[in-house]
């Protein structure tokens, strides 16, 4: 059954699109993330231009991260001061995002701008965390003791502020930097940036784990919603029917994923999370090699007469 979409101007199997949907929300509520760093490449792959699948996937991102983060709320899982000097920077972030987005529209460089991100973020996230979940793993075979952690020189920084609810001393350099950073690819790239914020979280800056996830998902949860309206408001590329589809299947698959998830065990899980985001940079990087024709036009190289 073909739908055609407005925004994306093409037709698209709406039965593909929804499978799609569910199988980023089965990952998404298996791993705890946004999933966009999946769902922008597929849409890519169909043949969606690269402009509009991040635009459209910031408002499904958004939308997922709502019921995610009402549920952290409702546990108290969710420390309200980290979570606003997050978005002090994440907004200023995504502010810069959808400008830089634009301006590379403007200049025929967005796509290829976005297909190298991919091709770099991922499969530099993706090996480091498949590396860190494989020790882990070996580590817990062999019954060894994790190492134990120890204060950097981040945690040396002035401007420190007591985060009680996560029960650390912390400068909020660091903080709104780790906001800005994140702010700034979720805007270029459509990627909520769970996956990468979660273990800056965790390693960087010594966040408790109890209040990472939670604190993570309102983060993307406003700046995704910003860079939505700020996509649809300035470049007009948010295809509402498209991102419809996706939420619906979204919706679907988180269910059956979070169960998914509960049953294996964490080191499992970050190896798996770290194989399945290494993939989708490796198989980037091959279509940018193989067919860079579906991915960008060669005005967008830059080398039309």
């Amino acid at each position: 059954m073909q739908l055609y979409l407005p925004i994306a101007d093409l037709p698209v199997n709406i039965f593909l699109v929804l499978a799609m949907g569910a199988a980023v929300g089965f990952v998404s509520g298996m791993f705890g993330i946004g999933g966009g760093f999946l769902m922008t490449p597929l849409l890519i792959f169909i043949g969606i231009t690269p402009a509009v699948a991040v635009a459209s996937v910031a408002s499904h991102i958004a939308a997922s991260s709502f019921s995610g983060a009402l549920s952290y709320w409702r546990r108290r899982a969710i420390d309200p001061a980290l979570a606003s000097v997050l978005l002090c920077g994440g907004v200023t972030g995504t502010a810069l995002g959808v400008w830089s987005f634009t301006q590379l529209r403007a200049l025929g460089q967005l796509d290829l701008m976005i297909a190298l991100s991919y091709v770099v973020l991922l499969t530099t996230v993706g090996s480091l965390m498949f590396s860190e979940g494989l020790r882990a793993l070996m580590r817990t075979r062999r019954g060894a003791v994790p190492p134990r952690r120890t204060h950097s020189w981040i945690h040396a920084l002035p401007l420190k502020m007591r985060f009680k609810r996560s029960k650390i001393y912390l400068s909020v350099i660091p903080v709104v930097i780790v906001g800005i950073v994140i702010g700034f690819i979720g805007a270029i790239m459509g990627i909520g940036g769970g996956f990468i914020l979660v273990p800056i979280m965790i390693y960087l800056l010594r966040v408790p784990t109890s209040t990472v996830i939670g604190t993570s998902m309102v983060l993307t949860l406003v700046t995704m919603l910003f860079a939505t309206l700020l996509h649809a408001v300035t470049n007009h590329l948010v295809d509402a029917v498209l991102a419809l589809i996706l939420m619906v299947g979204g919706v679907t698959g988180a269910q059956f994923g979070a169960r998914a998830g509960q049953k294996i065990r964490g080191e499992q899980l970050r190896l798996l999370l770290g194989l399945l985001i290494l993939s989708v940079g490796v198989r980037f990087a091959i279509e940018l090699v193989i067919r860079p024709e579906d991915l960008f036009t060669i005005r967008e190289l830059g080398v039309s007469g």
